[in-house]
């Protein structure tokens, strides 16, 4: 006597669980342009290495003998694998199994997960798809009563967030808690056209007189847009390459530190496009992201959240190999002022880089928060004090390179709490609590008007402080550490980068990550 017919019995069941959600729901799922769940893992993690947890959870199927004729697999498979070889925790929503809906242990092993996760100290990956533990009505059925909903879930991750990397993948359309677990992540992504979110979907919000299809409703390209996801991608593939890139600058969590790469791009590289970069007239635009990718190592430029909060540029690089936080302006969205979106895009990047022991690199050109009727309905302020909070929690190392502008209240953010900053400025830097066109008008209002001419006293009088303004003269005053040449930017920043690497320390930060 053996144990061989119980192995027999759980090998079966494992083909079954092969089989998903079967033929017909499966075929229906591919002609909508989706992978399997399984598919889906297969394409994130490294090849032959994910180890399934949990896989003999399901719905089976006896006769009248008790003898198993049918197996269903529970709607969310989960475990191990490797990513460029480091171990990472996997959950995946498999819609062809009842919707994704909350049953066949689904709830239980979202829990796992999460817990799985922060107690192996590995990142989680989410890819998900369906209701992901929300509610269904056919479950009532089920259970043949409802419950309260209650405040375990959504603790679980929270608590996961404040410890480990958590990327999460909107694959399909995204409902309820679902839809939260998307957001409450580090970084977030939906695939263009096959994936969709919302709090409720198009059947429930017809009741409120709003008829919508689900892409109308929250399809990708509006929640990339009002930074309720970080990006949209094109494919379920770009989403899978994006989640890598990501966790390669991260620990694996709060208890490790980043990782140095390898790089063969030389610390002291000068470039002369750097020098005309930011033109003399202040009025004129110029483009940031050629700035960042001359002064990072060569192709490590990440950027996150590109389409929305677009005054402020964020991302992360590398710099002599280490992983840094960049922070930055775009002066071709309002001039680089920020706006309620910019800063709450700013804020989710500081806490990001504090969570996870980055030093952080600010581009500074603040010419100050948006101003006007548009920016005041929006809680430009309340925002803006948000995030100026969030960067004087910060205790980061940090580097300011002072672009250019550096104006009013947000020019505050151009440094965190550490001890452990240091400041950079190019000689097109300015910086004050006002810019002069605009304080001359309110300092000088009544000499101005009683001239015989008032635009060229105006102009008489802007002339004749500008040159107080020159940053040489604050430099005079060890007002600011020192004006570089922007050609030589890049060795500047790797010096911090080298300096700023002993400093980092583990462990979990102050306060917990805020979604």
């Amino acid at each position: 006597m053996t144990w061989k017919p119980e192995l027999d019995d759980i090998s079966r069941r494992r083909k079954l669980a092969e089989n998903l959600g079967g033929a017909e729901k499966v075929a229906r799922h591919r002609s909508n342009g989706k992978l399997t769940v399984r598919e889906r893992i297969d394409g994130l993690l490294d090849r032959d290495t994910f180890a399934e947890i949990g896989g003999l959870s399901g719905f089976p199927d006896y006769d009248a003998d008790g003898l198993l004729i049918g197996f269903t697999p529970a709607n969310v498979v989960c475990g191990r694998g490797q990513i460029d070889g480091r171990t990472v925790f996997v959950t995946g929503d498999d819609f062809t199994v009842r919707g994704g809906a909350n049953d066949g242990g689904l709830r239980e092993k979202f829990k796992f997960a999460e817990t799985e996760a922060r107690r192996w100290r590995m990142p989680l990956i989410r890819l998900v798809d369906g209701t992901g533990g929300g509610g269904s009505v056919k479950h009532l059925e089920t259970m043949g009563r409802t419950y309260l909903p209650d405040v375990p879930d959504m603790t679980e991750i929270l608590d996961a967030l404040s410890e480990v990397p958590v990327v999460a993948l909107g694959l399909g359309s995204v409902a309820g808690m679902g839809a939260a677990r998307v957001c409450a992540s580090h970084y977030s992504m939906m695939a263009k056209g096959t994936s969709q979110l919302f709090a409720a979907g198009p059947p429930v919000v017809a009741r409120i007189g709003e008829v919508v299809d689900k892409e109308q409703l929250g399809g990708s390209s509006i929640h990339a847009k009002n930074g309720t996801i970080d990006d949209e991608v094109a494919t379920e593939a770009e989403a899978f390459a994006r989640a890598r890139q990501f966790l390669s600058y991260l620990p694996s969590s709060v208890h490790t530190l980043p990782p140095r790469g390898s790089t063969s791009d030389p610390a002291d590289r000068t470039d002369a496009k750097l020098l005309p970069a930011v033109p003399r007239d202040a009025r004129q635009v110029y483009r940031m992201r050629p700035i960042l990718t001359s002064v990072l190592d060569a192709d490590t430029w990440f950027e996150i959240g590109k389409s929305w909060g677009r005054s402020v540029i964020t991302g992360l690089g590398r710099l002599d190999g280490w992983p840094v936080a960049i922070l930055a302006s775009d002066p071709y969205h309002y001039g680089g002022a920020w706006t309620s979106d910019a800063c709450r895009k700013a804020i989710r990047l500081v806490d990001l880089a504090e969570t996870f022991h980055l030093p952080v690199v600010h581009f500074v050109d603040i010419p100050g928060f948006l101003i006007g009727t548009e920016a005041e309905r929006s809680g430009v302020m309340r925002y803006g004090t948000q995030a100026l909070t969030a960067i004087r929690q910060s205790r980061v190392p940090w580097c300011a390179m002072m672009v250019r502008k550096a104006f009013g209240m947000a020019g505050l953010s151009q440094r965190n709490g550490a001890a452990a900053f240091v400041r950079y400025a190019w000689p097109s830097a300015q910086w004050g609590s006002l810019p002069i066109a605009g304080g001359v008008a309110a300092a000088y209002r009544a000499v101005i008007e009683a001239a015989p001419d008032p635009d060229a006293k105006r102009a008489e009088i802007e002339a004749r402080l500008e040159a107080f303004q020159a940053p040489v003269r604050t430099a005079e005053a060890f007002g600011v550490e020192d004006i570089i040449d922007p050609r030589e930017t890049r060795r500047y920043l790797t010096q911090f980068a080298n300096m700023a690497a002993p400093l980092r320390e583990t462990g979990r930060p102050s306060f917990g990550y805020r979604p």
